[in-house]
């Protein structure tokens, strides 16, 4: 018999994500993890080459949450890891598949002193993903990549990170074993009592709530028949806008942040809320306001395990859950809230948010008129951003981007990119500030390269406003929220790319319309000084 073939575990890797269905890798080479790239090419995977690790990792969550596949990174050892790190806690806090595969040392107990080492690397990652984990033989390495997309489709989804010894990459291995790892559609079957007990509690009920998290995405369709027929008002969180479109009468949107809401919430008699922590970061209070009955849907133990009183929870996705409600006959077809009463509350709370920051709204609706209707947008930690989760309601899931959870600077230009390579020829749309611009301006060099027509809309106010905002409310002197910004237009077209600086809201929107037909990026200056 002849021998079985083989070759550096740092190829087989790479045949075996081609063999799992990825087709981009994200990354940045160095002399630790080269082997890992022996085999990209070879496997016909597209590299796309970053300016920093971060902006890798953020390339990879983009193109996550745009192509509901895993997002695939490479890294180096130490501080290729720790610069992907900051990227690993957004996906970690936003639920996103991001797969990080990092070299490391061969020994560090007993050396010092070794190119790139960390005492602790793989302990370091474990604390911003679902788990961090090393990988000594090659039987390892590919049992834990297929552990890793078998829990990322199953489960909720999560960053996970596997590190492999230089030495082991470099050694001999033969290949994976390519059998179907047999994922699922990611629906179960629900126990007929778990919709008899909720269908209950509905039918019981003249002024019910639905709050829909980012979870609840896949159920969007399920959850619109549903609503067809029995017309609960709606929440969403930020990242749950979409679910339920924006002609739905009954939308409350994504206003869960404002603080009379609670007085709402304290007006239901049932609240049923899918696919939500009801975290800080959705209701900026320490609780919903309900007095009554709770209901959670959620596919994750954790965000179950509260101890509020007065709550029923059911570990379930929320497609499966509401594809039975939508077939039970004896639900409500009315309660008693009114088309009238929602409305007040919405233009109330616009007005809010429009006397909170001044002179957003109207860019936001004009950026609304100005985009196709398919556009994916991605944005970053920037007042516009934070008047436009507010007052735009999405007409489908999924095609909103922020950094929700983690809250980091710099997300939205290279999570953008890998949006737009995973919908190639659709349109992707970035809104950054000044200064989180600064943090990954680099990666605009990729988006050239690879003839990206993204706009990036660049809101500069020429400070750090939302915290010099807060620091005027703690009566505190506002210091450190001003730093010199450059000639954002020159930059951008010293990386090759366009830039635009439109002084009207008219001239806003020729712009936008201009750069998704460009063949690369545009760069599109704003500023609060911007005309009606």
């Amino acid at each position: 018999m002849p021998d079985t073939p083989t070759r550096p575990l740092g190829a087989q890797i790479s045949h075996m994500l081609k063999a799992r269905g990825v087709d981009v890798i994200f990354g940045i080479p160095g002399v630790h993890n080269q082997e890992m790239y022996r085999g990209i090419e070879e496997a016909g995977i597209t590299h796309v080459l970053a300016r920093h690790e971060q902006g890798a990792g953020f390339m990879a969550d983009g193109y996550a949450r745009a192509s509901g596949k895993p997002g695939v990174a490479y890294v180096i050892t130490g501080p290729g890891l720790c610069n992907i790190m900051t990227p690993m806690g957004q996906a970690y806090s936003d639920s996103v598949s991001m797969l990080v595969i990092s070299s490391c040392l061969d020994e560090t107990s007993a050396r010092r002193g070794q190119l790139h080492q960390m005492k602790d690397q793989r302990a370091a990652a474990d604390t911003v993903c679902d788990w961090s984990l090393e990988a000594t033989t090659p039987q390892a390495a590919y049992q834990l990549v297929n552990r890793a997309f078998q829990e990322m489709h199953s489960q909720r989804p999560r960053p996970k990170h596997i590190q492999v010894p230089i030495s082991v990459l470099e050694g001999q291995a033969v290949a994976h074993d390519a059998g179907d790892l047999g994922l699922s559609d990611g629906t179960a079957q629900i126990d007929p009592v778990v919709i008899r007990d909720i269908s209950q509690m509905i039918s019981k009920t003249k002024r019910p709530l639905l709050v829909l998290g980012g979870g609840a995405k896949g159920g969007s369709d399920d959850i619109r028949a549903m609503l067809a027929r029995c017309p609960i008002p709606v929440f969403t969180t930020y990242a749950g806008r979409g679910i339920v479109g924006s002609d739905y009468p009954y939308l409350f949107g994504s206003t869960l942040a404002r603080p009379d809401s609670a007085a709402i919430f304290a007006q239901s008699d049932l609240v049923i809320a899918v696919g939500t922590e009801l975290a800080e970061v959705d209701l900026w209070r320490d609780r919903l306001g309900q007095n009554a009955t709770l209901v959670r849907i959620d596919i994750d133990p954790e965000v179950l395990s509260d101890t509020a009183g007065n709550t029923h929870r059911f570990n379930a996705d929320a497609r499966s859950v509401f594809r039975e409600l939508a077939m039970v006959d004896d639900l409500p077809m009315r309660f008693d809230w009114t088309v009238e009463e929602l409305a007040t509350a919405r233009a109330r709370w616009r007005a809010e948010t429009d006397a909170e920051r001044p002179g957003i709204v109207p860019l936001c609706d004009a950026l609304r008129e100005a985009i196709p209707q398919d556009t994916m947008i991605y944005s970053d930690m920037t007042q516009f951003a934070y008047v436009a989760k507010e007052v735009w309601d999405m007409d489908r899931p999924g095609h909103w981007h922020h950094p929700y959870g983690f809250g980091t600077l710099g997300y939205a230009t290279p999570a953008a990119i890998g949006g737009a390579i995973a919908r190639k020829g659709a349109p992707t749309l970035a809104i950054i500030g000044d200064y989180g611009f600064h943090y990954t301006m680099q990666e605009l060099g990729v988006a050239v390269e690879l003839g990206l027509s993204l706009p990036i809309i660049l809101w500069d106010n020429g400070k750090l406003a939302e915290i010099e905002d807060s620091m005027v409310r703690a009566q505190i002197a506002p210091n450190a929220v001003v730093a010199r910004n450059p000639d954002f237009c020159k930059l951008a077209e010293a990386f090759g790319a366009k830039a635009a600086a439109p002084q009207t809201i008219g001239a806003f929107q020729t712009a936008v319309k201009e750069a998704f037909n460009a063949d690369g990026p545009t760069l599109i200056y704003i500023t609060p000084a911007l005309k009606a």
